[in-house]
């Protein structure tokens, strides 16, 4: 890892919050020049502490206004590969990330749905068909606060 110093530190901030700002933008918010910025950006980027941009999309202003994180036990008979568990469930376009996790459970699902009846229907015709599945406990997210990042 390379050494960051408390200008770095205030960039990552700053682009934690919004990531469209330009280098001239960033800059001028941390007190150094465009060029200057660029190359911290782009240092910061090749050494992986900036690993991507991306775009946070508003769910329910979509129709997606359901939540649900499910919590899987693959199933001890049968032995299904990781792998092939792994392949199945990024296969579903409604489960937006997968956890391998250690704990009570074998993986940390979260799905978004366009309502209660929507998540039935995946749960039942998609998820509990994925193989290897187990026991499944579902959770439906009341409220999030977003944090911007790490703790800098």
């Amino acid at each position: 890892m390379t050494e960051i110093d408390d200008t770095d530190r205030a960039i990552l901030r700053i682009l934690a919050q919004d990531a469209t700002q330009s280098a001239a933008q960033v800059g001028r918010a941390v007190g150094i020049g465009q060029p200057a910025a660029w190359r911290r950006i782009k240092r910061l980027t090749d050494h992986g502490i900036i690993a991507g941009r991306r775009v946070v999309l508003d769910n329910a202003a979509l129709g997606f206004g359901v939540t649900v994180f499910l919590g899987i036990r693959l199933a001890a008979k049968g032995r299904t590969s990781l792998e092939d568990f792994e392949r199945a469930v990024t296969a579903i376009p409604e489960v937006q990330m997968v956890q391998h996790v250690l704990g009570q459970f074998d993986y940390r699902l979260r799905i978004t749905a366009r309502d209660i009846s929507d998540f039935e229907r995946i749960l039942r015709r998609r998820v509990m068909t994925l193989p290897g599945i187990g026991q499944v406990e579902a959770n439906v997210m009341l409220s999030e606060e977003r944090r911007p990042g790490p703790l800098l």
